[in-house]
């Protein structure tokens, strides 16, 4: 195991847990002690948690993996996800992308579209995360549009009057949201409030708003709730949700494609 899979695994633990031992962490990881007391120290100095005597706890009250920490997650699922939801786009449309892990490899596999290559402009994407601006603004063939807004640096996403002014001004072919949890009752939602209003308002100016979530995800409830289940077109997710479960977001209007 890599130090940034220890790490990984250690954060996934905390977060589990809500407080970590040391010797209970290293038994589970299946390395010594000082390894772990290390990996805990310096995880300590990026302020990502907070060392107490034989242990850690999380960093301030709510806690959040910053985004590169939880892009290992269901990586192959996401993989899938990410090249199914960039086959519904089409060439010349204007994509509305959130921030979140899954989105950004959204990004990547339209970048990776061979048939995305040229145009004036093949894509124009519309953004509130600096990530993916920053991704694929390296590709001349897609007109980048970055709002503008607060950044948050968990999630690298752009929120508040600012981000909210420019997406009253545009309008956006697909929206493809990333959610924290997507009920077929409650509908999608994040886990923080500012996100939720930014990710509302690109769903209100969209023709086709599509859910890119991994299983895990699926009914969930989140604090903030962005939209209705009826709002959503299109849901794009793994073989890990069951039959049942799909038939229920069907039943809420939604289409689900499971990859």
């Amino acid at each position: 195991m890599t130090r940034k899979e220890r790490w990984q695994t250690l954060l996934d633990l905390l977060v589990e847990r809500g407080a970590l031992e040391v010797e209970a962490a290293a038994g589970t990881l299946g390395v010594s002690a000082a390894t772990v007391r290390r990996d805990l120290d310096l995880l300590a100095e990026q302020q990502l948690l907070v060392r107490t005597r034989g242990g850690a706890v999380p960093h301030g009250v709510s806690y959040e993996l910053p985004l590169r920490y939880r892009t290992s997650r269901r990586a192959a699922e996401k993989g899938r996800i990410s090249e199914a939801v960039a086959a519904l786009v089409t060439p010349g449309e204007v994509v509305g992308l959130t921030g979140g892990t899954t989105t950004t490899e959204v990004a990547r596999a339209l970048a990776g579209r061979p048939d995305l290559t040229q145009g004036s402009p093949a894509l124009t994407v519309v953004t509130n995360a600096l990530n993916i601006a920053g991704e694929l603004v390296i590709r001349p063939q897609f007109k980048i549009v970055l709002t503008g807004g607060v950044a948050r640096p968990q999630s690298y996403e752009l929120t508040g009057p600012l981000a909210e002014q420019v997406l009253g001004q545009l309008t956006v072919d697909t929206a493809v949201l990333g959610v924290d949890g997507f009920d077929p009752r409650d509908g999608a939602a994040t886990r923080h409030e500012d996100e939720a209003s930014v990710n509302r308002l690109l769903c209100e100016r969209a023709r086709r708003v599509v859910v890119a979530a991994d299983s895990g995800k699926l009914g969930v409830r989140a604090f903030a709730r962005i939209c209705a289940p009826e709002a959503v077109d299109v849901l794009v997710t793994d073989t890990g949700l069951p039959p049942e479960a799909a038939r229920r977001f069907e039943e809420s209007g939604v289409e689900v494609l499971r990859v």
